[in-house]
Formats: structure tokens, C-alpha cells, sequence
């Protein structure tokens, strides 16, 4: 059971109040305002949390009282409601707990989709494909927007590599659980004698980075170079040199932008990877150096670990983090179906964070 500490309750309050108090004045600097206003807005539901469980406990008091009147109908009316009131208060006080659990700082922002063709070749690709019009379809459904960056298609379809970013409301908070190595059972076109085959293909989701995350002094840290694109496109692709190397000397970094006719635009979509592959990478130091905190059950989130396998044969797609197996693959792959897994693999995470927490 959780039990957040009265005295902690009544600070979230008062720091409420004294928000509301403060914000009120009319001789705040707007700077001050504004910064006092994203304090407000981040702290009002879990004030109103703390709220409901300061009452629930208020009145399970008064009821434990009542329930010792010298009045029989009395202390029948008070022991009905304490059941009501014991049954509420356990659920006011995890929903609490997960407000005042720790924010991934990048949980609001847009990510970086990355699909690569693993194990299996053209069907790898095939199934790369697959999984990006999933993403799509997905993120569509919760009105996000996919914008491409750049994609590398194979021969028979689908993608050798595929890049996207996709931004809206929370983006990363409910992707960021997408990243590892997905699976794929299922007899491919090419295959004359009915086997089934298994291919593979990794999925990277990186909260996108902005210009205040990382510090890039073009001048020292980048080594950009211009070419000829050598990939399909149109009449000035190949023929100009628009396509963009950037190296980033401290790190080792290379990014390669060449999907665009325009050398500008290329450079950009180059720097926009650039920045999002820096941050992850500091994202990655910082959690190292807490290396002794125990892990999510969900998962790491390492590119190299098996977390799903798609059956087609059967029907159905299983996440190994949670061993949860849903029989419905069509839906699933058609988008929006894959919110079930995603809310599935949230919930684990939450539920395996409170649990460090009462512990």
C-alpha cells in the first residue's frame, strides 16, 4: 500500500495557494509570470490529487469516530460508509503517487523515429516497412504529424533505413517504449514452398533535441561535406552537389542528409539528427552514472534487446518485456490497435516505479 505523508500533502497545498497568491499580483515581471504559470500548470493536478486524498482521510477519521456513537442507526450509517471510504482512498493515493512519481523531462516532446531492416534480408525490409506505416497510422490516430527525413528503400519494398520525426502531445511518453528489436514469423511473397521465415528489424525512438540541448560550434565541432547524390530522385538530385556529410569531431558522429534537392535543407535535416543523436547520447550518460537504480520492467529501452515478435500464421503479436500476447495482429498493424500495447507497457512502468517507491 502507499501512503503519501500527510506533511508532504499540505506543502503541495500550500505551495498551490502561495502560486495562486503570488501570480495574482499585478506588479509581476512577465518573465516571473510565466514561469510561475508552467510551476502552476504542472503542480495544479497533483494538488487537486493530494486534495482528494487529504479528504478521503479527513472523513475516514470522522467515520471512525461515528463508528463509537451511542446511537445504533448512527454507527451502522458510519460503518456502511467507511467501507465505501476504505475502498476509495488506496486508489486517491496511488493515483497521488503517480503524480509525484519522477518526469522524464523528455516525455513532451517530438521524437525521432528510427527503422532499421535487421536479420532476414528483403523480408526485413518488408517488414521495416510494415512497422513504419504502422508508426504512421498511429500517429495519425492521435493526431500527430510524421514529417520524413530521410528513407532508404530496398528493391522488392519497404526500407533498408527509414528516419522520421513525429511531433504533437506526448510524443515521446508514449514511444519511447518502441525501441529495440522487432520481430517478424511469417511466410514471405518470395517464398515458393510455404515456409515460414523470421527477419527482424530494430527500432530506435530519440526525444528530439532542441538548439538550448546541445552546444555546437559549427566552426570547431563539424566537418560538412558536400557531394552528388548517388540514390533515385528527381530532375536536380543527382546532378548537383546537395547532398550533406556532417561529421561532429568530438563524438565521431556522422550523419548523411541527401533525400532533398536542396543542399540547405539537407544540412538542416542533418543538424536536426545530429542534435537529437547528441542529446540521446548524453540522456545516456546521465542514466549510467545511475546505473544502481533498478531498471523498468519494460525494459531498458537498448536497440539490442527482442521486444516483440509479430506471427502472422497465428494471428497475434506478443511483447516479451510484459508477456502479453494479443490475437489481433491485423488491427494492430493497422495503427491505432497498437495503443493497447503501448498503454500495457506504461502501466508496467508505472506500477514497477511505485514499487521503488514504497520500497
Amino acid at each position: 500500500m502507499i501512503s503519501i505523508p500527510s506533511g508532504r500533502i499540505a506543502a503541495i497545498e500550500a505551495r498551490r495557494d502561495e502560486l495562486q497568491g503570488t501570480m495574482s499580483r499585478g506588479d509581476l515581471a512577465p518573465e516571473r509570470f510565466v514561469q510561475l504559470s508552467k510551476e502552476y500548470a504542472e503542480l495544479e493536478p497533483v494538488a487537486v490529487a493530494a486534495g482528494e486524498v487529504r479528504r478521503l482521510r479527513a472523513e475516514l477519521e470522522t467515520l471512525a469516530e461515528m463508528a463509537n456513537d451511542g446511537d445504533a442507526d448512527i454507527r451502522q450509517m458510519a460503518a456502511d460508509e467507511l467501507i465505501e471510504i476504505q475502498a476509495q482512498l488506496p486508489e486517491a493515493e496511488r493515483a497521488l503517487a503517480l503524480k509525484l512519481l519522477p518526469r522524464d523531462a523528455a516525455d513532451e516532446r517530438a521524437a525521432m523515429l528510427e527503422i532499421r531492416a535487421g536479420t532476414g534480408g528483403d523480408e526485413a525490409a518488408l517488414f521495416a516497412g510494415d512497422l513504419f506505416r504502422m508508426y504512421q497510422r498511429y500517429a495519425e490516430d492521435r493526431g500527430w504529424r510524421v514529417e520524413l527525413i530521410s528513407a532508404s528503400q530496398a528493391d522488392l519494398g519497404g526500407y533498408k533505413e527509414v528516419v522520421a520525426s513525429v511531433t504533437g502531445a506526448g510524443v515521446f511518453a508514449r514511444m519511447k517504449f518502441e525501441s529495440g528489436v522487432h520481430r517478424v514469423q511469417r511466410v514471405p511473397a518470395t517464398e515458393s514452398g510455404g515456409r515460414i521465415h523470421t527477419s527482424a528489424a530494430t527500432v530506435a525512438v530519440l526525444p528530439e533535441a532542441e538548439d538550448v540541448d546541445v552546444q555546437i560550434d559549427e566552426a570547431k565541432d563539424l566537418r560538412i561535406d558536400v557531394y552528388r547524390s548517388s540514390g533515385p530522385g528527381g530532375q536536380s538530385v543527382n546532378t548537383t552537389d546537395s547532398a550533406v556529410r556532417i561529421t561532429h569531431l568530438p563524438s565521431g558522429l556522422v550523419v548523411i542528409q541527401q533525400d532533398e534537392k536542396s543542399q540547405h535543407k539537407n544540412k538542416a535535416k542533418a543538424l536536426k539528427v545530429l542534435r537529437t543523436r547528441l542529446y540521446e547520447l548524453e540522456r545516456d550518460r546521465l542514466a549510467s552514472a545511475r546505473a544502481g537504480a533498478r531498471k523498468s520492467m519494460v525494459g531498458s529501452g537498448d536497440r539490442s534487446e527482442r521486444i516483440r515478435t509479430y506471427n502472422y500464421p497465428q494471428g497475434r503479436v506478443t511483447d516479451h518485456r510484459i508477456n502479453l500476447t494479443l490475437h489481433r495482429l491485423s488491427e494492430i498493424l493497422e495503427g491505432p490497435g497498437l495503443d493497447e500495447l503501448v498503454s500495457a507497457l506504461i502501466a508496467e512502468d508505472e506500477a514497477a516505479r511505485l514499487a521503488n517507491l514504497v520500497e
